[in-house]
């Protein structure tokens, strides 16, 4: 079934979500690796197609294939992620499931050991702004880049 494209709809929504995207991803002290790093697993718990795609894609340029592949289960394999990125994607996965988290204090004080208190809001930033594109590019089933072999 085909779905509203919901950027040529509402440009000027989309144009403010690409803001808050444009700040994360150029304004901010975070490496780019860790936010699509951030972006992939945020994407993949909420299952959008296209931003998995996409940000897989993007990490294609900096990161090895083990790895991206490995994204799911970074807490089973911390020989392959720094432990900045592990307290970035821990802080993810709790912000993302913040119904059943309700970001427990456990969970804030070991994000806030890890990154300063700038950093931390950046990077929980990052964690809405990507929850806000997955919210909006699965229900209207935003087309994916990729192409069976």
């Amino acid at each position: 079934m085909a779905r509203l494209n919901w950027y040529e709809i509402a440009p000027d929504g989309a144009k403010a979500l690409l803001g808050v995207h444009h700040y994360v991803t150029r304004n901010t002290g975070l490496p780019e690796e860790l936010i699509h790093l951030v972006f992939l697993r945020v994407s993949q718990i909420n299952g959008c197609a296209h931003c998995i795609d996409t940000h897989g894609r993007d990490m294609r340029k900096t990161m090895s294939v083990d790895r991206i592949a490995l994204v799911p289960v970074w807490d089973e394999v911390p020989h392959l992620f720094s432990d900045r990125e592990r307290a970035a994607l821990a802080w993810a996965e709790e912000v993302t499931r913040l119904s059943e988290t309700h970001a427990s204090d456990a969970a804030y004080a070991a994000a806030a050991a890890a990154f300063g208190p700038k950093d931390l809001v950046d990077l929980t930033i990052a964690i809405a702004a990507m929850n806000a594109f997955n919210r909006l590019g699965a229900p209207f089933r935003l087309p994916v880049a990729a192409r069976a072999a």
